[in-house]
């Protein structure tokens, strides 16, 4: 779709554009060395698909001239934290992680744990993974920093009444309500707690250690039992991971990993080698613009808010103004790194893997969310025209190496959730091994024909497997598969189950008959749902492939072994699964598989021994060892 405009006079300096739509709402801020070329590239052809939509829906464009890269970095920050536009990149944190929080600019600073966003005056630590342990240790700071940690109107109630409260009584607050402490004194207390919770927790671990050795020594077992637990807790909410890091390391260790559409973020705050916290946030892609860079606004957006470390150590580069930036934030300088060995690299690694995982959990909550599967299978049955909601979709998938070993698979979702125990596979006729289409047609008439079958079962009698006929087929691939599925289903006089196919290059869907493709937006949750269930269909036709695979080349090396029939080479391929197992096998291990003695045991070994080869699991080829 053509733009609606085309901006004139760009200058050639660098800067930070703006684009709006006909409300006047920013829809994209972006930075340039040069704003020229950057802005013309906008209104050339063959833009990817979320950039031209933007473009397509933007009705003006203005820019603003800066003197260099990172006086665009800050106004590009500041412009998308002010106007939140759809099309640039934003996270979302995947939980609220509570925080230790210090009023320190407070005439009486309190200590106060928290997950609401961070207010100026007050300084934060954290954020905590195990909110128990964290409270535990709240009790536990204020018995060595016994500083205020009651609400204003308690204090406030407690200087009229001149009463302390029960934390005063308990030892678990100096009481500067009731004058038990002067202000400076109280502001010192406060001043260490922060020197303290800035700098680790060797100091308290030991003075609590050292309370627990003179309550034992005292024969004063309970409360000995209380400060060893009281340590535990400190040690398991600080993560301290001395042993596995080394002391010298204070960073922040930043990792993004991306796996299809979504793209997930974690942290790791390292000081003095302890893991002080660390926290995940899940990549809004809704709208967000193709080959945008992602790490160096997330950056960004963190530290404009949180305390910036001396080191940063990324797994992605990020734009070169960003070191300076985070410089002259900080008002020291700050060293990125992208790390290519040792011990950081591990580190950055390890993040990459937590990112991983709050990806995976991200995606599993998603998918199991009755709401969001019923939305998925409104928009499919929208986009498609369907009569009613395919509360049962099956998929289709063809896998074979160079036109052998063909195999199918079929799996199955209800209710937008997979349903593995009416998962099948198929062994595909060789007749049809060179052509997937031919392969498709075959596995749809041989599905739907057990189909009609099972639909003349008597009153009574247990259904078949194939009992149940699906709303929509979805076969993996394009036009040509769609036309062999809608075929075979058309040969049995099948007209009312829905076929389309989901191709993987632009994942576009294709209806019978139809030339042009169905696009559904990106951010849309039916082609989420149907993009899962074609990559596990394609997940299970591989397995199973693979498996089918190798037992065939295992039974093509045996069959030339003299008395080794179809029983025998079975019970070899129960046994080991492999050449290679069997190979690495004695003679007498392959002489106690059932009907193998030992002589032909050996002559087994012997021939394995005299043709070695190798297999290329991922292609299936036999090669030369």
């Amino acid at each position: 779709m053509p733009a609606n405009f085309r901006p004139e006079n760009i200058p050639t300096e660098p800067g930070v554009y703006r684009f709006f739509d006909k409300d006047d709402r920013v829809l994209y801020v972006g930075k340039a060395i040069n704003l020229k070329n950057r802005l013309t590239s906008y209104f050339l052809s063959g833009l990817a698909e979320r950039t031209d939509r933007m473009v397509s829906e933007a009705v003006r464009c203005d820019w603003t001239i800066v003197s260099g890269e990172v006086e665009a970095l800050q106004l590009e920050y500041t412009w998308i934290k002010q106007f939140k536009p759809p099309f640039n990149v934003r996270f979302r944190d995947d939980k609220s992680y509570p925080y230790l929080a210090l009023s320190i600019n407070d005439k009486y600073p309190r200590l106060f744990i928290t997950r609401q966003e961070k207010r100026k005056g007050i300084k934060y630590y954290g954020p905590y993974i195990q909110a128990w342990a964290l409270r535990t240790t709240h009790d536990t700071l204020l018995k060595v920093f016994p500083v205020r940690s009651c609400t204003s109107g308690n204090f406030e109630r407690a200087k009229l009444t001149k009463r302390q409260c029960l934390l005063g009584d308990i030892g678990k607050c100096s009481a500067p309500c009731v004058g038990w402490v002067s202000e400076v004194e109280h502001k010192e207390l406060a001043q260490k707690l922060d020197k303290f919770l800035s700098s680790g927790n060797t100091d308290l671990v030991a003075i609590l250690e050292r309370e627990m050795a003179e309550a034992a020594a005292n024969e004063e077992f309970e409360r000995a039992a209380r400060l060893r637990d009281q340590v535990n807790a400190l040690n398991t909410a600080q993560e301290s991971n001395d042993a596995a890091l080394s002391e010298t390391i204070n960073a922040d260790v930043i990792s993004l990993y991306t796996e299809g559409l979504h793209t997930a973020a974690s942290i790791f705050k390292i000081r003095a080698g302890s893991i002080r916290g660390s926290r995940s946030w899940i990549l809004n892609q809704n709208e967000i613009l193709e080959g945008e860079d992602e790490l160096t606004p997330f950056i960004v957006s963190i530290y404009s808010e949180e305390e910036i470390p001396a080191e940063l150590i990324i797994n992605r580069q990020v734009d070169q103004g960003l070191s300076q930036f985070l410089s002259e934030l900080r008002g020291a300088k700050v060293e990125i790194r992208v790390p290519q060995r040792g011990e950081k690299l591990e580190l950055s690694q390890t993040v990459e893997r937590n990112a991983r995982y709050s990806l995976i959990q991200y995606l599993s909550k998603r998918a199991n969310d009755a709401a969001v599967s019923g939305k998925a299978l409104t928009q499919i049955q929208e986009a498609l025209a369907l009569d009613g909601a395919p509360l049962r979709i099956e998929c289709f998938d063809i896998s074979n190496t160079s036109g052998t070993t063909v195999v199918a698979s079929m799996v199955v979702f209800e209710d937008g959730q997979i349903k593995k125990s009416d998962y099948r596979r198929f062994i595909i006729e060789t007749g049809t091994a060179n052509d997937d289409t031919r392969a498709m047609h075959q596995v749809i008439s041989r599905r739907m024909k057990r189909w009609i079958s099972d639909q003349n079962v008597e009153i009574g009698e247990v259904a078949g497997k194939f009992a149940y006929a699906p709303n929509l087929i979805v076969v993996d691939g394009g036009a040509p598969q769609v036309a062999a599925a809608e075929r075979a289903l058309l040969e049995l006089g099948i007209t009312d189950i829905a076929v389309v196919g989901l191709a993987k290059r632009l994942e576009e869907i294709w209806l019978p008959g139809n030339p042009d493709p169905i696009i559904l937006p990106r951010n849309s949750e039916g082609l989420y749902l149907l993009q899962r269930i074609r990559d596990e269909a394609h997940r299970f036709a591989i397995t199973f492939h693979r498996s089918r695979r190798s037992k065939i080349m295992l039974e093509s090396l045996l069959d030339e072994i003299d008395d080794l029939g179809p029983t025998r080479r079975a019970a070899l391929l129960d046994r080991f699964g492999s050449v290679s197992a069997i190979r690495k096998a004695t003679v007498d291990e392959i002489a106690k598989t059932p009907g193998i003695g030992e002589r032909l045991a050996q002559a087994i070994s012997a021939h394995l021994a005299q043709q070695p080869v190798s297999i290329d699991m991922e292609t299936g080829e036999i090669k030369d060892a």
